[in-house]
């Protein structure tokens, strides 16, 4: 019988195993494999990055996913691929060409395209690579790219279908526009952030020298492309005045008082400028009172031409000029604090400048609203369910998406103009001739489509739309997609509409929510708090296994999840606890008869105890895989891994391992052998390598594990005692002696396995029947020496309850129980302390209304351990002292 190397070196063996797995092409399937249909697209990440702890986590979750439901057999399809990302790809190359002394309109749109394709060939593929050290086991070979050919066709034959069906137009329209990234954004794409800023009051003079209204506004630098004043048509105070004509001030341009229902009667004075070319509610005004449309801010954030000494001025170094000015012409009535949410480009920090401009929009109310019922019907469901809830909200409320961006790198749009008729023809192919006058005179369409454009068509295009593909008709509708909240809005609701439009059904059945990763002070991960962890980092030093596990366990649909350190230990200990087991059990498997099987007469308690808790933990872990409580699934497993079948059965059965009884020794073997062959199968989709590494080595264990059967209870007919109840409640009975026995021991400081005498007093019949006939497991697993029943209570002993028996620990020559009593003392003295100046700091409210809350908890989950001890000492003390 092979056996396994005495340490667990997880960097060597994975590298091995994955590159087995590929080698035997264990990952790829195709549309005609048997099986019902499961496939996930992975949401794709962008070709610019690098693996973060928020790709581990959802990347984890889609493989545990993809293998239990290879396992159980159906045709599973990981589709994986990369997004091209516009914004963020660009900015790499031009950076790389400042470098270089030289910008992209220096060298023009073709030649930097072509450096944007280098570089994604040269670092675009890093991340996939960084998948793969994870464990991954997306289809490879089908891998896609948001600007491959097939998605490049897509989004062209989607784009002109839109057009054509006047769900796309370009128009003159208020849009969030970055002076950094030098680009239009959608609403989604900017950040909202509550900033301290100034609420400045103005004067603005009648025309007829009558008076003035006075105008609050945070923005006074925008005043310069005024076009008028509103007022709430039943603000009585306003009323008589609707109608004149005011004068700006500084400009000295004449602008109108008009009245609109959009005016909040209660913000400011009651009387807004209105800024029709940098407001989009200001615009949205400035249409229905035919407006002046005057722009004032240039789309690098500085002032525009023809506004004397503020041209050329920085945005913001204008805006003190003007308050300097205003100030000095007696304008400026008060200034007082002001707080108010700011809007920032979510890729750079920028904050936006609300800019009119010319742009492509898709109008959203006519998509939005079979999305909207596909979830209020149940076709499609989240999980958890309370995200259903932010997803119709939002579509109910859905602007237009402005989907044009001013980049070069991206899907150009398809439109070409004219320019000797003028027109614009919008197309699937290449327009080389105008169809209207057949001149050859082009322009095409500068602008590319916003990245989230071709990503909403991820889970069609990738599987061969706009073509009849057998993968299109297997695989679509995809069966679940696993991604964070924070994209819900950007891409979930945009996938659903998108699915409904071109395929006619929704693009997957469920959204499995999770929650982001943050830091061990529950902060979210970033650069500028250097607190981010490199998931890279984890792995190569502590196993792609160790991480995976740690990510899962304690993770719960929907919430965020902290990173600790600790908890990736405890992972890797879990797997050297695994480990060790296997290879215990592998070097006490030489003579092993792999066509033996014991009936149940053969089965002694401990046998029928861990295979009933086997077919339990089957049927439990199966059920939260099913309700996507992967979390749950993996505590189960490692509570019965860990503590029922390590630490309880394999030392039950070494009495019988290294005994003379042959049969007993084979019955010993088996059920070891099968509950681990089976205890890996079930572990095998949270830490794929180990399981692997180990299963190759056990007997009659063939082909990769990944293929293997995911385990049923029907495996184990034959072996499971008709009286389930009986075992579990002997077996209870059982380990919690032995519990109780550990824990006495450990609270006098002595090792667990050291021999100590121990006197156990039934209460009940049942229990004496059941532990006198199991006395031996009590011996091996608490080191119970010598073990002796009675009627009555020793002098001098510590003791425990437990259901049906009284357990002692007679001290006498084990300890001395004075200076126990002086030990505990000290002890307890010194909790006493912590819980003082721990409830002293709690009780602070200068601490607790400003410390971050993941501090204030630390302190009180300390003082409710510290207090827990403190009663358990004096429970203890007193006992000690009655002796």
């Amino acid at each position: 019988m092979s056996t396994i190397p005495k340490t667990y070196e997880p960097q060597e063996i994975e590298r091995e195993i994955y590159a087995q797995w590929e080698r035997d092409k264990n990952f790829h399937t195709t549309a005609g494999a048997a099986g019902e249909p499961f496939c996930i697209v992975i949401p794709p990440p962008n070709v610019t990055g690098q693996l973060h702890m928020g790709h581990a986590l959802d990347e984890t979750l889609q493989d545990i996913l993809i293998r239990y439901h290879r396992m159980k057999g159906d045709n599973t399809l990981w589709l994986p691929g990369t997004d091209h990302a516009g914004i963020a790809t660009q900015a790499r190359v031009e950076e790389q060409l400042r470098t270089e002394g030289i910008s992209r309109y220096d060298i023009g749109r073709e030649k930097f395209l072509e450096r944007v394709w280098q570089w994604k060939e040269q670092f675009g593929n890093r991340i996939l690579y960084q998948l793969k050290t994870l464990g991954s086991s997306c289809d490879w070979e089908r891998e896609r790219f948001t600007m491959d050919e097939g998605c490049s066709k897509a989004v062209r034959k989607v784009f002109v279908q839109l057009y054509n069906e006047g769900l796309i137009y370009r128009g003159t329209r208020i849009t969030n526009w970055c002076p950094h990234c030098n680009t239009a954004l959608s609403d989604i794409e900017v950040e909202h952030e509550t900033e301290q800023g100034h609420l400045w009051h103005l004067r603005y003079p009648f025309a007829d020298g009558t008076g003035y209204v006075e105008v609050a506004t945070t923005r006074p630098e925008t005043m310069l492309g005024d076009t008028g004043v509103a007022v709430h048509p039943d603000d009585d105070r306003y009323k008589n005045l609707v109608g004149k004509t005011l004068i700006l001030p500084l400009v000295n341009r004449e602008i109108p008082l008009f009245a609109d229902s959009y005016v909040d009667r209660e913000f400011g004075t009651g009387a807004v400028k209105v800024t029709p070319a940098h407001d989009p509610n200001d615009f949205e005004m400035g249409l229905r009172h035919n407006l002046e449309q005057v722009k004032v801010i240039n789309n690098n954030g500085t002032m525009a031409d023809g506004l004397g000494k503020y041209s050329g001025l920085d945005r913001y170094e204008c805006r003190k000029q003007i308050v300097a000015d205003l100030q000095a012409a007696g304008v400026l009535v008060s200034v007082e604090n002001h707080e108010h949410a700011v809007g920032h480009c979510h890729r750079c920090h920028t904050t936006i400048e609300p800019l009119i401009s010319k742009q492509w929009f898709v109008k959203m109310e006519t998509l939005a609203k079979p999305a909207i019922d596909a979830v209020k019907s149940g076709a499609l469901q989240f999980v958890p369910e309370r995200f259903t809830k932010i997803y119709i909200n939002w579509l109910e409320n859905i602007r237009d998406w402005c989907i044009s961006r001013q980049l070069w790198w991206g899907h150009q749009i398809p439109a070409w103009y004219c320019s000797d008729c003028g027109e614009m023809t919008v197309s699937e192919v290449d327009v080389t001739e105008c169809p209207h006058c057949h001149s050859r005179n082009l322009r095409r369409e500068e602008d590319v489509l916003d990245t989230w454009f071709s990503s909403a068509l991820w889970p069609f295009s990738t599987l061969g739309y706009p073509d009849d593909t057998a993968d299109l008709r297997t695989f679509y509708p995809t069966s679940v997609l696993v991604t964070g909240y924070d994209i819900i809005f950007f891409w979930v609701s945009r996938m659903v509409m998108m699915g409904l439009k071109f395929r006619g059904e929704i693009p997957f059945r469920k959204v499995f929510i999770h929650g982001l990763v943050r830091d061990e002070q529950g902060r979210k991960m970033s650069k500028s708090l250097g607190n981010g962890v490199d998931p890279v980092e984890v792995i190569n030093k502590y196993g792609a296994d160790s991480l995976r596990f740690m990510l899962v366990t304690g993770n719960t649909p929907g919430n965020d999840l902290r990173f600790y350190w600790s908890r990736v230990e405890s992972a890797r200990n879990f797997a050297n606890k695994i480990w060790n087991a296997s290879r215990f059990l592998l070097m006490n498997l030489d003579d092993f008869n792999p066509t033996f099987k014991p009936t149940v007469d053969d089965l002694e308690l401990a046998d029928s105890w861990i295979l009933d808790r086997l077919a339990n933990r089957i049927e439990t872990v199966t059920d939260a895989l099913n309700r996507f409580e992967l979390g749950e699934a993996a505590r189960q497993l490692y509570e019965f891994i860990w503590f029922e079948f390590c630490d309880y059965y394999i030392e039950l059965i070494k009495s019988r391992i290294y005994g003379t009884d042959e049969r007993a020794k084979a019955t010993a073997q088996f059920v070891a052998a099968t509950v681990l062959e089976t205890s890996l199968r079930l572990l095998h989709p949270f830490m794929p390598f180990i399981t692997e590494a180990i299963r190759q080595k056990l007997p009659n264990a063939t082909g990769s594990i990944m293929l293997a059967p995911f385990p049923t209870v029907s495996e184990l007919d034959g072996l499971l005692t008709v009286d389930r109840d009986y075992i579990q409640q002997g077996a209870k009975l059982f380990l919690d002696i032995v519990k109780t026995i550990r824990n006495l021991k450990s609270e006098l400081g002595i090792d667990s396995r050291k021999k100590t005498a121990v006197v156990i007093k039934f209460t009940t019949s049942k229990c004496a029947d059941i532990i006198k006939s199991h006395a031996r497991y009590i011996r091996d697993l608490a080191a119970a020496e010598p073990l002796t029943f009675a009627d009555e209570k020793p002098a001098h002993a510590l003791s425990g309850v437990t259901d049906g028996a009284q357990v002692y620990l007679p001290l006498e020559g084990l300890i001395d129980i004075g200076k126990e009593i002086d030990r505990l003392t000290h002890e307890l003295e010194k909790l006493r302390s912590v819980a003082k100046s721990t409830a002293g700091k709690l009780a602070n409210e200068r601490f607790t209304s400003k410390a971050p809350a993941a501090v204030v908890q630390a302190e009180r989950d300390k003082l409710s351990a510290a207090e827990e001890k403190i009663s358990t000492l004096e429970q203890r003390i007193h006992q000690l002292e009655t002796l």
